[in-house]
């Protein structure tokens, strides 16, 4: 599986991810200030589930018709890359057939796969 990181995930996050062996592309680490257009478009286009904290991001998808290949948005009340972790391992661990394609909203204790965009 590949991800791509928003700036807001962390340098710490995109770290633990690589050392599972995952591809992942980080903005914080490799492309600092990218706007969410382009980061939506570069993770559709290279097929990789975006992590993110950025809320904006379901506006970009249900209201703009964005298209994507899975996004999980962390909505955490302990925003430490600890605990980021621990939210993606779970995912990873019971949920990674439904990360790609989904857009997911995971806090520490729920999981929510929403509806999927209408395609155009």
């Amino acid at each position: 599986m590949r991800f791509l990181l928003d700036e807001c995930a962390g340098p710490a996050v995109a770290r633990w991810l690589q050392e599972q062996g995952y591809d992942v592309f980080s903005v914080y680490e490799q492309a600092r200030g990218m706007d969410d257009d382009e980061i939506v478009e570069k993770a559709y286009l290279e097929k990789r589930v975006l992590i993110t904290n950025d809320k904006d991001y379901g506006e970009k998808i249900y209201r703009e018709g964005k298209l994507h290949k899975g996004i999980v948005l962390l909505r955490l009340a302990d925003e430490r890359a600890s605990s980021k972790i621990k939210v993606i391992q779970h995912l990873l661990r019971n949920y990674s057939e439904k990360l790609p394609d989904n857009f997911i909203v995971a806090t520490e204790r729920r999981v929510r796969i929403a509806k999927k965009q209408r395609q155009i």
